[in-house]
């Protein structure tokens, strides 16, 4: 006769041990609600966009993108094209000047903010006080305020003429701009490119061969040392026999008429095996950080969301090409075709000169008034006046963010590489700024992001960015909603392309545990 004690503690262990029902296991409510919350987003998102385009169609309103293709007769101030054909080669010229002021102002900004972080912790009380102005003053100055006062004092200047300038026949700064020398790309830059990256190649051979060395015996082998050698030495080299790589002219011309007759069909196919592909590769791959020795862990509701969302990104690639937008393989075929043109034509027509070329500016007077000549880099009251607002006013918060992470490393570093006899420069470059820069990285990928969206305050002073561009094109259209999507899909697409860069960096400057 069994102990009815007995009978009752195992029922319980059975019930502990037995699943909830589902509308009570965690588990699936967290992922109810989830799935449900998204619901009702899409839902809310779908509703408001059926009622805009009923509200649009009502007042008579057009939605379609026609105005990309069509003639608008418009003209741009500077740019790669300043008599556009068509509304979309405007907004391309708009998008090409923002990049070319939003790249050049990250570099130029980092470059001041390094210098004016590292010299707001220097032991020389000048530099240390005239740092901590430049931050104090320009960071508390709204960013619209000065890049009036930059443009109000360069309208200002005197105007155009012979022999003028900081430095003449270097610098020419008047109301005109700012004009300084050029270095572009030449005739030969494609073709020595060609061994540059041949270069490359065999400098990482080198460098993971004197790198492996260096772990298994403990030698000082130099690896980066005698990477950049074999660059250099690549480099030198190919700039007087680059030439030799003319004859690929041909074979890419005939790789771009190829590509041109490629079926629609065959991409979209070609686009859903990629998608489908780089799913099961990145889940695969996912899988396995997840693996221990004694197998697969358990999955985490974060995990499973991660799988779900590369299949889900694989299916909109395919609802894309296949559904939405069936033309976009035709406008991508066109446009690698076009494209593999213009690089063939790079290889070919005799382009065999130096590969990189320099020119001073010049000052040309073809009826009564002086101007800029072509030679040099010239930049217009416009640019220089947003250029030098975004790269000051933002170089002040990197200098902040620079100091931060450098105080951020324990003192003990610094002691510790004294106590060495290392010397103060080789102390910063070589153990606190690499320890620094895990603190650094993100915040500066902010002001970056934020450089690049500050960039559409050219509109105060006329300078053809995409938004001064934009507005002259829905103001001749009427298509304000259709532009306005541009700008947003442009801004997020640079702000990914920045965050992506960044995130590259700060997962690789990250501490490996064992």
């Amino acid at each position: 006769m069994s102990d009815p004690r007995t009978a009752a503690g195992d029922e319980s262990l059975r019930t502990l041990g037995s699943r909830p029902p589902f509308y009570r296991d965690a588990t699936v409510v967290r992922w109810i609600a989830q799935v449900g919350a998204l619901a009702l987003v899409l839902g809310a998102l779908w509703f408001l966009a059926a009622e805009a385009g009923d509200s649009l169609r009502a007042s008579g309103a057009q939605i379609d993108f026609d105005f990309i293709s069509e003639h608008i007769g418009i003209k741009v101030g500077s740019g790669i094209d300043t008599s556009p054909d068509t509304g979309g080669r405007a907004l391309f010229v708009g998008m090409v000047n923002t990049i070319r002021m939003a790249a050049a102002g990250i570099a130029l900004a980092s470059v001041i903010g390094v210098l004016v972080g590292l010299a707001r912790l220097s032991s020389n009380w000048p530099v240390r006080r005239l740092a901590g102005m430049y931050v104090e003053s320009l960071r508390n100055i709204p960013l619209l305020v000065q890049i009036l006062v930059y443009a109000a004092v360069l309208t200002a200047l005197p105007n155009v003429s012979f022999g003028m300038g900081p430095i003449p026949g270097w610098v020419h700064l008047s109301n005109k701009g700012l004009s300084v020398p050029r270095v572009f790309v030449a005739d030969g830059f494609y073709q020595w490119a060609v061994i540059l990256v041949i270069g490359a190649v065999v400098a990482h051979i080198v460098f993971r061969r004197l790198a492996t060395r260096r772990e298994m015996t403990g030698e000082q082998t130099q690896a980066g040392a005698w990477a950049t050698g074999t660059i250099a030495a690549f480099a030198i080299v190919g700039w007087f026999v680059h030439p030799i790589f003319g004859w690929l002219g041909s074979p890419i011309h005939s790789l771009s008429d190829a590509v041109g007759k490629i079926p629609q069909g065959v991409v979209q196919l070609a686009a859903a095996v990629i998608a489908a592909a780089v799913a099961v590769w990145w889940i695969r791959k996912f899988l396995a950080s997840r693996r221990t020795p004694a197998g697969l862990t358990r999955l985490t509701d974060d995990d499973w969301f991660r799988m779900i969302f590369a299949v889900i990104t694989a299916g909109i690639v395919v609802l894309l090409f296949a559904v939405l937008w069936p033309g976009l393989s035709s406008w991508i075929v066109n446009s690698s075709s076009d494209g593999l043109g213009v690089l063939a034509d790079k290889f070919g027509n005799g382009r065999t000169g130096q590969p990189i070329d320099a020119m001073r500016p010049d000052i040309v007077q073809p009826g009564n008034f002086a101007n800029y000549g072509p030679a040099g880099l010239n930049l217009s009251t416009g640019f220089a006046a947003v250029y030098f607002g975004v790269v000051f006013y933002t170089s002040t918060f990197i200098a902040e963010i620079v100091r931060g992470g450098i105080l951020a490393v324990p003192k003990g570093q610094n002691e510790a590489a004294e106590a060495l006899g290392l010397r103060r420069s080789t102390t910063l470059r070589r153990v606190i700024l690499p320890q620094a820069l895990r603190v650094i990285l993100p915040p500066v990928g902010n002001q970056y992001l934020n450089l690049t969206k500050n960039t559409s305050l050219a509109i105060a002073v006329g300078y053809s960015d995409l938004v001064q561009i934009g507005q002259t094109v829905y103001n001749q259209t009427g298509k304000t909603l259709q532009v306005v999507a541009v700008w947003m899909l442009f801004y997020l697409a640079c702000s990914l392309t920045i965050s992506s860069v960044v995130n590259f960096f700060n997962i690789r400057l990250r501490i490996v545990e064992r």
